[in-house]
């Protein structure tokens, strides 16, 4: 009897082995299946900056549409973000300002770090204000301190721009307060005080779209603080060449000009859904856009 029942238990287990060895075969080609039918997926990391916000969402449209990439795009500050990149967290970071705005992180993570190369030509940081703030020179802000209410405008503090701020205070023995903030924070303010005619002093940057909009104008920096023209950089993690070598390729080839960046600026910048403006920008130019894209062996 004790025969029978263990024999018995014997054929039970072997039955549920291999319905077991079925099932698990079964899943696993159906994982394998789905895992090659499956989109890679691109990590970028972007910054609230306008020119950012317009190429990483030019680049996630890019790679998704026309390259059959699943691509996700996460905002958060420039800290945190090169940080992330050199980690491999991210994939890359398409607005790292050079030689000198973001000098500091590179001299940091850049052993962690592949430069790709500049995506847009001819930069620029320092302190704006309309064109109507009948001053010229950052030196003349103190004369001017109760007409600005004693501020600068800022964006998010971990901004190279902001550093280059604290020192441009320091340097020039200003007595305004650096007030930190957005990027978006720091347009709104502008538009209401030009709406107004009010007196106001912007950390600001060219490219951006504000500059289209409003009539504005770099104060001088004769002390040279914010330095000379720069260009922006797209890094990625180090070993992006050998695991994605097509997308690497891709944001090596991705570059604008002043007025292809200008004008995917502006139509993000008048739209709620910065991905139907990026698409509607390749439309109208399909042939740049298909010039960076990695032709297929």
């Amino acid at each position: 009897m004790k025969k029978s029942i263990k024999k018995w238990m014997v054929a039970v287990m072997a039955v549920l082995l291999g319905l077991s060895l079925i099932l698990v075969s079964g899943c696993g080609g159906n994982s394998s299946g789905d895992l090659k039918k499956g989109k890679k997926e691109v990590k970028l990391g972007y910054v609230n900056w306008a020119e950012g916000v317009a190429m990483t969402q030019l680049a996630k449209v890019v790679l998704e549409d026309k390259m059959g990439y699943s691509v996700q795009v996460t905002m958060a500050d420039v800290a945190p973000i090169f940080t992330s990149v050199a980690n491999g967290d991210y994939d890359a970071f398409m607005d790292a300002w050079l030689p000198v705005t973001h000098d500091s992180y590179m001299k940091e993570y850049g052993s962690k770090l592949t430069d790709l190369g500049i995506n847009f030509e001819g930069a620029r940081i320092g302190l704006v204000v309309p064109e109507y703030v009948d001053i010229k020179s950052i030196e003349e802000l103190n004369n001017a301190k109760e007409k600005f209410d004693g501020k600068i405008i800022g964006i998010d503090s971990g901004a190279g721009i902001m550093k280059a701020t604290d020192k441009t205070i320091k340097d020039y023995g200003l007595n305004l307060r650096l007030i930190p903030g957005s990027g978006p924070a720091m347009t709104a303010t502008l538009k209401d005080a030009v709406e107004r005619k009010e007196w106001m002093v912007v950390t600001g940057w060219k490219p951006h779209w504000m500059f289209a909009r409003w009539k504005l104008k770099f104060l001088e920096d004769p002390k040279g603080v914010y330095g000379k023209v720069e260009n922006i950089h797209t890094v990625a993690r180090k070993d992006i060449d050998k695991d994605m070598p097509e997308v690497a390729q891709f944001l090596r080839n991705f570059k604008l000009n002043d007025q292809q960046l200008g004008s995917l600026m502006g139509l993000i910048a008048n739209s709620d859904d910065s991905s139907k403006s990026a698409r509607q920008w390749v439309k109208d130019n399909e042939k740049l856009v298909d010039s960076w894209v990695p032709k297929k062996d």
